[in-house]
């Protein structure tokens, strides 16, 4: 019987699940995921090379919820896992607030105190939360670990942690928190191993998915995002509005009656790509649309990627790597040919070909600026951590 290391990355609509071997190398032994809980779920179950272990629909009414979609990536998981004993798992929770910094075991004490969270991240929080409670019902004798996305930010500067408002609300917690953080270290630890001078430089990280932001990096250290007291500032996203003048939202409350639910709905779920087109947050779905409408929704968010990209550099004092992760950023070789070529004037020379074929550089040999793709692997950096504190709690 051997010590196994579970991470969980409960999401809005779906839960990522990878198992590991609790030795100093942690190998992956098994992925999972279950996509489209509450409508359509389909789960699939991989080695680490990529072969489909498992791969089925789902009935609705047997994944209704996070707790039951768990169960079904459980049950699936279980003629791998063996009589092997889950010693740890490590969660991904999106919020950490200005007390959480660092990865902490979780009890009751942490539960009650990352639920008044919440507020912060509707959208992610309690799916989080959910993942852990259903984790400590399966595996009641393991250590739970939460680790954080807006940790990775903690080491910006202030004058990109904080608003222009009274400093009483700083230290009251209303600060520019980050997220993508598990992410973002992630492609750090990638980069380090596989491109270490340009790990070391001025770099652009750009997660761009159905949630988007970006992060600059100096030093391998964080100095500012887009993302801000919750994931709806910065870049467009999926069905979140991404950055917006704070006087619509006073006009909408004035003048259309909206109460802070009703704006909370327009904002996280009915915005974004999905409002601005009328059809989807889907770039996939908007590529082959070619209505004017969907277009549209692809130029704004190339547009504003582009902007924020070049106010990042200008808050580094220059670049040296522009680096894609993300469901867009990693496969979406249309909306990234059209980000890097609007960026030429910084220095970076596309590569059209490789990035047809989203090889790990995407620029051309001789570029100032150096373009890459590095895949996200939260899961090995939520493993890590988990390991790390669970070496550390050992007497």
């Amino acid at each position: 019987m051997t010590d196994r290391i579970l991470t969980i990355n409960a999401g809005s609509s779906s839960i990522k699940l990878a198992l590991f071997a609790a030795t100093p190398m942690l190998p992956m032994l098994v992925r999972g995921q279950i996509e489209g809980i509450g409508a359509a779920p389909r789960l699939v179950l991989r080695a680490p090379d990529g072969t489909v272990l498992d791969q089925h629909a789902i009935e609705p009414a047997r994944v209704s919820d996070h707790a039951s979609a768990l169960d079904a990536l459980l049950a699936s998981l279980a003629p791998h896992l063996g009589r092997d004993l889950v010693a740890a798992v490590g969660h991904r929770v999106v919020h950490g607030g200005a007390t959480f910094v660092a990865p902490i075991a979780v009890g009751d004490t942490v539960m009650s105190a990352l639920r008044a969270l919440e507020p912060l991240a509707p959208l992610h929080q309690p799916h989080n939360l959910a993942g852990i409670e259903a984790a400590r019902r399966a595996f009641p004798s393991a250590l739970q670990v939460a680790c954080f996305d807006t940790a990775f930010h903690r080491t910006q500067p202030w004058v990109s942690d904080t608003y222009a408002l009274p400093r009483a609300y700083y230290e009251r917690g209303v600060r520019r928190y980050g997220f993508h953080g598990l992410s973002y270290e992630s492609v750090m630890a990638r980069l380090a191993l596989d491109a270490p001078d340009v790990a070391r430089g001025r770099l652009v990280l750009a997660h761009l998915g159905n949630g988007a932001s970006l992060c600059a990096v100096s030093g391998s250290r964080a100095q500012a995002t887009t993302m801000g007291f919750s994931p709806l500032d910065g870049l467009p996203m999926g069905t979140r509005t991404g950055q917006i003048d704070p006087g619509v939202l006073l006009y909408l409350m004035t003048e259309d009656g909206l109460d802070a639910a009703g704006l909370a709905d327009l904002l996280n779920r009915r915005s974004g790509m999905l409002g601005l087109s009328g059809l989807s947050n889907d770039v996939r779905t908007l590529e082959a649309a070619g209505t004017a409408e969907a277009s549209g929704a692809l130029d704004y968010f190339v547009a504003h990627t582009v902007r924020e990209i070049g106010g990042l550099a200008a808050t580094l004092g220059g670049l040296d790597g522009l680096v894609f992760s993300g469901g867009i950023g990693e496969n979406a070789w249309r909306l990234r040919a059209r980000i890097v070529e609007a960026l030429g004037f910084l220095g970076v020379d596309l590569d059209v070909a490789a990035n047809r074929r989203s090889d790990p550089v995407v620029s051309i040999p001789g570029s100032r600026v150096v373009a890459r793709i590095v895949p996200a692997d939260e899961e090995a950096a939520i493993a890590r951590h988990t390991a790390a504190f669970a070496r550390s709690e050992r007497p």
